[in-house]
């Protein structure tokens, strides 16, 4: 054996892990080959599936760029015991991969307002605007009159099919609100929230377009506060001022869309669990009144996981035998990054992950088109030579030019940026991998900013090919709407009538 296995192996291995301690198989050109072997056989065995996608789910990763979508992989296999970097996700299994451009019309990095109009209307469009064309201008209410762009959720909806939204942040966040609202400004949340100029010229707040514009069956995540009067104690935390009703108008949305649709309202998770999908047409569940928490951070006796609400939500829509469009968005990635906070935005990949998983679990890969993407990246690093097995969480063992050590994920900017007299902190003593910490920064901002490189884009189901390649990110909703047959173009359902209609008469 070679000089390197001499030592003994670590105390409390399996026996199986003990015989690849001393035989590792990765290091016979064999094992490589067979896999590559493998690989190359399921690619030449694979043909398009060219049905028409009864149903669609869409799942975002909210900044979960390239780089992040690498390291969750490895902290998940490292959950797992594994060394990590050969870890396959559920995200891993698509089989079509391709890439989006993610500039905005104005700007060379965008933000989840510019970007989910790109990927869900097909428009892209300025800073900051949601549901609206690039003629409209960042919080300019007049700009936005004529210029509103409706998105798949809509045409979903119009096709006859059920529609969702679940996200991990407030539902009037960027990302759930553009597939019902048209907005200048992403910030409108509730009618407190516009200036005199947008009520003057009557555009509306953001929260009351989530009964207005589209009838959505179901609607999970946060953002009780901004559907209820000012001054209205939350259930959760009747104390805390600041997750009171935030509404001038008197109005309780919340109220309202119960009354208009006779449908389940839950806000935490004894009720959501109650709720029984085989009966159940509209649910409407905010389980914070702002985002919900971070899934290392939930109480899991009150907040169900992404994986949870998505498993919920696919079961009530597919009760209608049209089909539906379901949006999933894993938002708390981005406020992770934002943060600086390395670990927390990785735990929320693999949480969507496991939604991801529980999506395959649900649905049939013959009818439903399953894509997973984000909006944009974040400036987040893996670099230093560590060891394969090394924590993603943890440090390098190449130490820089200063003598000191410094971690595997690092960020461009953010306020991990704690230079005191020139130097940077001494991390030798610093346990690096616990939720809390905020990985180091080369450049000093309050909150990290995003990134600007492709995202990727994967894709299962029927005509999921048609995502392989480089594309507008904006490209993304005309191929998923071709697939499905929603929408302006319908060229798919003329080639296949057939097929069409009896996927539409079927059941889930």
């Amino acid at each position: 054996m070679g000089g390197r296995h001499q030592r003994a192996p670590p105390p409390h291995l399996p026996s199986w892990e003990i015989y690849i301690y001393f035989f590792p198989p990765w290091e016979s050109p064999e094992f490589w080959r067979s896999q590559a072997q493998r690989t190359l056989q399921a690619a030449l065995d694979r043909t398009p599936n060219t049905n028409v996608a009864k149903n669609i789910v869409l799942f975002l990763g909210d900044g979960m760029g390239i780089t992040t979508y690498t390291a969750a992989r490895i902290l998940k296999g490292q959950l797992q015991n594994q060394s990590g970097e050969e870890t396959v996700t559920n995200m891993d299994t698509f089989p079509y991969v391709g890439l989006a451009k993610t500039y905005s019309v104005d700007f060379q990095i965008p933000d989840s307002a510019a970007t989910a109009t790109a990927y869900l209307c097909g428009v892209k469009t300025n800073l900051n605007t949601i549901g609206v064309s690039a003629a409209a201008r960042n919080g300019v209410c007049r700009s936005q009159k004529g210029n509103e762009v409706t998105s798949i959720l809509r045409w979903a909806k119009d096709a006859g099919k059920a529609v969702g939204i679940v996200t991990t942040t407030r539902v009037q966040h960027a990302t759930p609100a553009t597939s019902y609202a048209h907005s200048a400004s992403r910030k409108w949340y509730s009618d407190a929230d516009l200036p005199a100029s947008a009520r003057t010229n009557n555009c509306t707040d953001i929260a009351s377009q989530l009964l207005s514009n589209t009838d959505i069956d179901v609607i999970i995540g946060g953002g009780r506060k901004y559907m209820t009067p000012r001054g209205t104690r939350d259930p959760e935390y009747p104390r805390d001022y600041s997750s009171r009703g935030r509404r001038k108008d008197g109005r309780h949305l919340i109220q309202e869309w119960q009354s208009l649709k006779a449908a389940h309202y839950v806000w935490n998770k004894t009720d959501f669990d109650a709720v029984d999908p085989e009966t159940t047409d509209y649910l409407m569940a905010l389980f914070e009144p702002g985002d919900m928490h971070f899934d290392l951070e939930r109480d899991p006796l009150m907040d169900p996981s992404i994986a949870e609400t998505t498993e919920k939500a696919i079961r009530i829509l597919s009760r209608n035998p049209n089909g539906f469009f379901l949006l999933v968005e894993g938002g708390r990635i981005d406020q992770a990054h934002h943060a600086g906070r390395g670990s927390m935005a990785l735990h929320e990949a693999v949480a969507l992950d496991r939604a991801v998983g529980k999506a395959l679990e649900l649905t049939n890969e013959e009818e439903t088109l399953i894509v997973v993407t984000a909006d944009h990246s974040h400036p987040l690093v893996i670099n230093g030579y560590p060891f394969r097995g090394n924590s993603i969480l943890g440090k390098s063992p190449l130490w820089a030019s200063d003598m000191m050590p410094f971690t595997t994920l690092m960020y461009g900017n953010g306020p991990g940026n704690k230079m005191e007299g020139g130097k940077r902190p001494d991390i030798r003593k610093v346990d690096t991998k616990t939720s809390g910490y905020v990985q180091l920064a080369a450049v000093p901002l309050k909150s990290a900013t995003h990134g600007g490189e492709d995202v990727v884009i994967l894709a299962r189901g029927p005509m999921a090919h048609l995502l392989q390649g480089v594309h507008e990110q904006s490209y993304i909703a005309h191929a998923m709407a071709y697939a499905a047959c929603v929408g302006t173009d319908r060229r798919h359902c003329a080639a296949r009538p057939a097929v069409a209609a009896a996927r539409n008469q079927a059941g889930p």
